[in-house]
C-alpha cells in the first residue's frame, strides 16, 4: 500500500475481490492511511461497499470530481442549462457538454437528474 498510494492506485486491489475488502478492514485498524483505505474499500463492488466503513463522499468515487466538475455539478443540480453554465463560468458549451459527460462517468448515471440524484446520495451537494 505504501507503494501504490501516491500514485493513486485502486484497480489493482479492486480487481481481487472480497478477500482484499477482508484485508483492507483490517488495515485500517492497524494505522495504515486510512483516507486511502476507505478509498478502496468504497471503490469494491456495491455489496463490500456496505460493510465498508464510511470515508468521505469523495471517497465513494473511484475517481473524484474535479473542482471544476463540481461547480458544473451545482449549477445542473440547480436546473441550469448547459448554454447557462457557460455563460456563468465563462466556458463554452461544447466544455460544459464534456464537462457533464465527465460527471456522468464517474457517478455512474446516464441523465442529469439521476447524477443530481446520486451526488446527493453522495452529499457532493
Amino acid at each position: 500500500m505504501a507503494l501504490a498510494q501516491p500514485g493513486g492506485y485502486v484497480r489493482a486491489f479492486v480487481d481481487e475481490g472480497e478477500p482484499m475488502a477482508r484485508l483492507l478492514r483490517r488495515t485500517v485498524t492497524s494505522g495504515a492511511s486510512r483516507e486511502y483505505v476507505q478509498r478502496l474499500l468504497a471503490a469494491l463492488p456495491a455489496t463490500d461497499v456496505a460493510a465498508a466503513s464510511k470515508g468521505s463522499s469523495q471517497g465513494v468515487l473511484v475517481e473524484p470530481l474535479s473542482d471544476r466538475e463540481m461547480e458544473v455539478l451545482r449549477l445542473v443540480a440547480a436546473a441550469r442549462s448547459n448554454r447557462d453554465i457557460a455563460e456563468e463560468l465563462c466556458l463554452a458549451i461544447g466544455t460544459v457538454k464534456k464537462h457533464v459527460y465527465n460527471i456522468y462517468g464517474k457517478l455512474g448515471m446516464r441523465r442529469r437528474t439521476e447524477a443530481v440524484s446520486r451526488a446527493r446520495e453522495l452529499g457532493l451537494i
